[in-house]
């Protein structure tokens, strides 16, 4: 398995990755993508994967962390970008969740944009978080196509748009949520696509799959999202291995 969204790089992990990254590898994990929020975070998981074979990292600014850039940071991004172990410019996107205030919405749209350039610059995919904001993210991509596509983190949107997003050259990513009892969206989502539309994730430290919801989440519970993605899918953990492996591969490498 691929944790293709894992935050090593945050305060609660950074200080003793090499013990995350080993009990992540004894429940079978082969490779972690290690994605940023903020310039200290991208360049904490830069050196993350310079030290560790098993780790990859994304660089980017979260959009709830737009409105606490600093000047020389979108510089900073494309400088750390530009390393060999970095496959992604992300999370980048659009919050209106958090943010529902027009002009902090507006300077996220500016600096998901401004992003996207830079990911096209270096011919890199993007990462994507997105909620509350689909119709606006899809017509950011619309309008600024990215070369290389990328992966729509956490999905939480409708089949509809999921669908408008993979033809864009999106693949979807599913954590911990899909395993929630109340995940109808999801699940209706999932069952929707392809077996080529679909790449694994945890978020950690964040939503962990049940029975750990509310708890802190770890790549090594990535299995209990593999084995939903099965029983919804009515195959084998085996075929999503394989399947979200080259998924994975396409999109990244």
């Amino acid at each position: 398995m691929i944790d293709s969204h894992c935050h090593i790089n945050d305060p609660s992990f950074k200080d003793h990755p090499e013990e995350y990254i080993n009990l992540g590898k004894s429940a079978g994990i082969a490779e972690f993508l290690v994605v940023s929020y903020d310039e200290k975070s991208s360049r904490i998981a830069v050196d993350i994967a310079k030290n560790y074979s098993e780790c990859f990292a994304a660089v980017g600014i979260h959009p709830s962390d737009v409105k606490r850039m600093k000047k020389g940071d979108l510089e900073s991004i494309e400088k750390l970008a530009k390393n060999d172990r970095v496959l992604a410019i992300g999370e980048i996107g659009l919050d209106y969740y958090w943010d529902k205030e027009k002009e902090v919405q507006d300077q996220q749209k500016e600096f998901f944009i401004k992003q996207i350039d830079i990911a096209n610059k270096l011919n890199k995919p993007i990462s994507i978080h997105c909620r509350d904001a689909y119709e606006d993210c899809y017509e950011i991509l619309k309008s600024h196509p990215v070369n290389k596509g990328g992966v729509m983190h956490c999905y939480g949107g409708s089949p509809e748009m999921a669908k408008m997003f993979i033809k864009l050259g999106f693949v979807l990513g599913f954590g911990g949520t899909l395993t929630f009892k109340n995940a109808r969206k999801p699940k209706e989502v999932l069952e929707s696509i392809s077996d080529k539309d679909y790449i694994l994730e945890t978020d950690a430290p964040y939503l962990a799959p049940d029975p750990y919801r509310g708890k802190q989440n770890h790549s090594k519970y990535l299995h209990l999202v593999r084995d939903k993605i099965a029983e919804l899918r009515n195959i084998s953990a085996e075929e999503v291995d394989r399947h979200t492996t080259e998924n994975f591969n396409r999109i990244f490498r």
